[in-house]
């Protein structure tokens, strides 16, 4: 495996300003993400994406160099997770003799519970017949059972249909916890991530899949650190 690993981390934040650098119990956000990441890769494999000089000055305190920075088409707030991607993905095939990586392993700073164990694990269900491995979280709003749209006539109405009583009654459904993304070059390279059909899950618990958007978020992952909550 020719692995390249992502870490996107863009300077605009408006949920949390400054979020990626902001100190977490005492330590910049990205580098939780960084950390996890050195566990398993060299760091020849992990490029941090950003537009921020700042964001880059606190990553390399890590040790870790940023050699490019992401171009300011990049970094506004309608520049999609695929073109960062492909862009990291030209600057490691320049750094690397034209040698192209076949993997990409995206990891958002804003997962600070994800760890090298996950990561491990998600790898282990990868091959490249499958577009991704994504991680996913059993979601708590069911469309059989809690989430509703509205009708033509303004009434609420199921947004899957079922005839359930109960919720554990209910199909499972996941959502994207927004922590480890596995995704084959071949793959992202033909179409956009929610193009992909041969997709598989990889499950993580409720404080493993925290991803910090907003302040609230931003409390409770303190509130997890400084109680040591799941993490022994």
């Amino acid at each position: 495996m020719n692995p390249l690993i992502v870490i996107p981390a863009r300077g605009g934040s408006k949920g949390v300003p400054g979020k990626n650098i902001k100190l977490l119990n005492g330590k910049p956000l990205i580098h939780y993400t960084i950390e996890a990441a050195r566990k398993i890769f060299e760091d020849r494999y992990i490029y941090v994406s950003t537009d921020s000089v700042d964001i880059k000055s606190v990553t390399e305190q890590t040790g870790l160099s940023v050699p490019f920075l992401r171009p300011e088409y990049l970094a506004t707030d309608t520049a999609n997770s695929r073109d960062v991607i492909l862009h990291a993905m030209d600057q490691f095939k320049l750094a690397n003799n034209n040698e192209d990586p076949d993997v990409v392993v995206l990891l958002q700073p804003t997962s600070p519970f994800r760890k090298e164990n996950n990561i491990r694990e998600a790898l282990k269900l990868y091959n490249s017949d499958l577009d991704m491995v994504v991680s996913v979280k059993e979601t708590e709003s069911n469309p059989y059972y809690v989430l509703f749209e509205e009708n033509i006539n303004g009434f609420l109405k199921k947004s899957k249909e079922g005839n359930f009583t109960r919720r554990q009654d209910c199909p499972k459904v996941w959502e994207f916890n927004g922590s480890i993304y596995i995704i084959n070059t071949n793959s992202i390279r033909l179409m956009k991530i929610n193009e992909f059909e041969k997709v598989v899950k990889f499950e993580m618990d409720s404080i493993t899949s925290l991803d910090i958007d907003n302040e609230l978020d931003w409390n409770l992952a303190e509130t997890i650190l400084k109680n040591e909550i799941g993490r022994k």
